[in-house]
């Protein structure tokens, strides 16, 4: 049998390096998947939607740090694609997906699953293109693979299925034939001696000098902290750069903003010089007033600089190496008091943060969960949270550790993406426990489904531990609360009840081990149970919807919209009124309040 297209394409793909796809089949792109099954060198994830395939492509990519690959068939498969892109573009990772499409034969002719797919995915790609012929296939792979590695984006690559089946013809040496190559390294990117200077400048004139951590600075641990200890300097970390700085430094502040601390605000607030590493943190009235603070912004995509806070200096280049060279140009601070102080509060915050945890709920407090999970950990664990109340948890209660990695969907905030994140890291790093922390809104929206990807494939990983935790308060809480306290509205019982499901006998029941937990005092040893496994395990937490996931500093805005909520009359008015009390006087009041 000749080399058919989708032969070489499975070979091209194999000498970019890829060595995992992860995808749904389809009519439309039966070619490739043939190519793929005659190679056998390139490992097929079955996964039970297409949206959890392009999922799992980010989140492989930032487990993994290789660009993660997905594939489905053409019209509704490839329409399935677009909200697992949009987390990797918005996160800044580079994801190659593939994508069928219906026969060139029939184009323009409205034909079954015809869509205009180079159009569709043209907002989320960087490199978007539909082959035609089969010598075109070559140079679509090699600078599709280059721009997505280059640019921490989408490549799309959308095959009609009659081509998929040709025979293989090499490019003719002719006028309007394109030779292409493989291959691309990343080059060492660090700022002008100059521009180091002038931001040298800036870091040692400050007195009060706070930094802020994003995913762009994970890797680069060392070099941040021998910065900080030059400049006397605490730092922050944004939702995706939890896993950047290990949380036992006692200078590291944890979260910002509405999911972060309070030790984070108060040193935003009286900061007079900022740092801002590799992030993209969105919210303004988190981050210093403009006009009090210097700047210094290091950033490794130039579309990022100066967009979050006026930076005097932006430096373009890669975190480690920019930090590299700028720290012979900082001056050591003699005066650490600015450091002590915040060090002090954020010592003051974690007691804060146990006691709220240790508070009496009905029948789990959510933040126990986390909390009782931080000193569980085991060592090089993997933890992914999906969004909604449970991220509060996780931002806040969550202690990372130095060699443990962290992530969520950050920049879009997708519901539905801690049980694709979690399955993608243990195809990455199947020797390591991997802990999901999901919302019981996102367990029925879609990642029910994957459990069973789960139990098709957990015997193939050497370390079997991987645990969902599911936190089932029969409520889309965080929507809950916003409605509460950002819109002043009462709880809305149409759109927030959700039905009860008994999630751990929906893991017994595919084979996976279950676990149920209603007690607080059992929350410990159900932890321990789960990570003592010798198979995956749905652990589910029966949890209090009315502990509300209060910011670290409350506007007078906010405070009124509650009060406001609570007039019109909140159907579960009582308790708000009770959770809320307990959370504000955790800090006050030791021991558990009844």
């Amino acid at each position: 049998m000749s080399k058919t297209v989708s032969d070489f394409f499975v070979e091209r793909l194999h000498a970019w390096g890829v060595r995992r796809i992860f995808g749904y089949p389809g009519d439309g792109i039966n070619g490739v998947l043939g190519a793929l099954n005659r190679a056998g060198n390139i490992e097929f994830i079955q996964v039970r939607h297409e949206e959890m395939a392009a999922f799992m492509a980010s989140a492989y990519s930032k487990f993994s740090g290789s660009i993660g690959v997905c594939l489905s068939t053409g019209g509704p498969g490839a329409t399935h694609l677009i909200t697992g892109l949009y987390d990797a573009k918005m996160d800044h990772v580079p994801v190659f997906a593939i994508a069928g499409q219906a026969p060139r034969t029939s184009r323009g002719a409205h034909y079954q699953q015809e869509l205009n797919l180079d159009r569709m995915f043209s907002d989320v790609a960087d490199y978007v293109q539909e082959a035609e012929v089969p010598s075109q296939v070559r140079h679509i792979v090699d600078r599709g693979m280059r721009i997505a590695l280059a640019e921490n984006g989408v490549s799309v690559v959308v095959l009609p299925n009659d081509l998929q089946e040709e025979a293989w013809e090499d490019p003719p040496r002719q006028h309007g034939s394109v030779f292409s190559g493989i291959g691309y390294s990343r080059p060492r990117m660090v700022p002008y001696e100059a521009d180091l200077a002038r931001a040298a400048d800036v870091l040692n004139s400050g007195q009060r000098v706070a930094i802020l951590v994003g995913a762009g600075a994970i890797g680069a641990a060392g070099e941040v902290t021998a910065v900080a200890d030059r400049l006397g300097a605490c730092a922050a970390k944004a939702l995706l750069g939890k896993c950047a700085l290990p949380d036992d430094l006692p200078w590291v502040t944890g979260a910002i903003g509405l999911l972060g601390t309070e030790p984070s605000y108060d040193m935003m607030m009286h900061c007079d010089t900022l740092l801002m590493i590799g992030t993209g943190f969105p919210y303004a009235e988190f981050l210093p007033k403009q006009g009090q603070a210097r700047a210094v912004q290091i950033d490794i995509d130039p579309g990022m600089l100066s967009v979050r806070y006026p930076a005097e200096v932006n430096l373009h280049g890669d975190a480690a190496e920019t930090l590299r060279a700028l720290l012979p140009l900082l001056q050591a601070k003699t005066d650490l008091s600015w450091r002590e102080r915040i060090a002090s509060q954020m010592g003051d915050w974690w007691k804060t943060l146990e006691e709220r945890a240790m508070q009496s709920a009905n029948p789990v407090n959510p933040q126990r969960v986390v909390w009782e999970l931080s000193p569980r950990l085991p060592d090089r664990a993997i933890i992914t949270s999906d969004s909604g109340s449970c991220a509060n948890w996780y931002a806040r209660d969550l202690k990372i550790r130095e060699g443990q990695l962290c992530s969520l969907s950050g920049g879009l905030a997708s519901m539905g993406a801690a049980v694709p994140y979690a399955i993608a890291a243990k195809f990455a790093h199947p020797d390591r426990p991997v802990i999901a922390l999901v919302g019981d809104g996102a367990m029925q929206m879609n990642n029910m489904a994957e459990l069973i990807t789960v139990s098709k494939y957990w015997q193939r990983w050497s370390d079997p531990r991987w645990i969902v935790c599911v936190f089932n308060n029969q409520d889309l809480n965080q929507v809950t609360w916003e409605q509460r306290v950002m819109e002043g509205d009462p709880r809305f019982d149409a759109t927030q009840n959700i039905p009860d499901v008994p999630y751990h006998r929906f893991g017994e029941l595919i084979g996976l081990k279950g676990i149920f937990c209603d007690r607080p005092d059992n929350v410990a040893a159900a932890w321990e149970e789960a990570l003592a496994s010798d198979r995956p395990v749905v652990l589910e937490f029966k949890t209090d919807p009315e502990v509300p996931p209060l910011p670290s500093h409350i506007s007078f805005k906010q405070a009124k919209n509650l009060m406001s909520t609570l007039w019109k009359g909140d159907p579960d008015e009582s308790g708000v009124i009770v959770g809320a009390a307990k959370q504000m006087l955790a800090k006050i009041l030791p021991g558990d309040k009844q």
